[in-house]
């Protein structure tokens, strides 16, 4: 499961690309990756902001920003639901080809 694309970030628009998985050590699904460069975003973490909330579409998940990388991109991680729609079944009967 991931999702690259548009997404919210405490009010700012960023460009955001995430992936998850379960983790059966505790039984929940992990997610996180990468913001794209955004100073606003770079700015909350560095002025001691760590808890955020992420939108995509209109679905809005707690997350956590961890740090600032070297291109001025920010690690971002969540932990449950993630913020990203969830994908179509491929093997529906109504997305089967016939």
């Amino acid at each position: 499961m991931s999702y690259h694309g548009p997404a919210g970030v405490e009010g700012t628009t960023v460009r955001v690309h995430l992936s998850g998985r379960w983790e059966p050590v505790d039984g929940r699904f992990h997610w996180g990756g990468r913001i794209e460069p955004e100073p606003r975003v770079a700015h909350l973490l560095r002025s001691g902001r760590r808890d955020v909330e992420v939108r995509i579409a209109d679905r809005v998940r707690a997350a956590r920003l961890a740090e600032v990388d070297p291109w001025g991109g920010v690690r971002i991680t969540g932990v449950g639901d993630p913020p990203w729609p969830p994908m179509a079944d491929p093997t529906a009967p109504e997305l089967m080809e016939e």
